[in-house]
């Protein structure tokens, strides 16, 4: 489900599902993402792939961001696909979290 990968010192959460976030994979989503996050960590969390994130989803994103600022440490989401920048929008989520285009932008972002 969520493939793992470490850029110097920085944790890449990739996923590999069918093109959705949603109410069935959340959980274990959040639960595997939350191990990952220790005190000054720098996570990104690279979307590439997903179409579609249902409100669940979305929580379990804010609960991985709320984890991140508790431990002091930095979250960036990228390659959001252009539905699931609609519903951020919609949400008004872009001004709460660290969005980039790419990985190569979230990379450089933690310098």
């Amino acid at each position: 489900m969520l493939k793992l990968d470490k850029i110097e010192d920085v944790m890449v959460v990739s996923f590999n599902l069918d093109s959705k976030i949603n109410v069935t994979v959340s959980q274990k989503i959040k639960v595997e993402v939350t191990k990952l996050i220790s005190p000054h960590s720098k996570l990104v969390v690279n979307l590439e792939g997903i179409n579609y994130i249902d409100s669940t989803g979305f929580g379990m994103l804010l609960s991985i961001l709320r984890t991140c600022k508790n431990n002091q440490s930095l979250l960036k989401l990228c390659n959001i696909s252009p539905e699931v920048m609609e519903l951020v929008k919609l949400l008004q989520l872009q001004t709460v979290f660290d969005i980039r285009n790419n990985l190569d932008d979230c990379l450089k972002s933690f310098d």
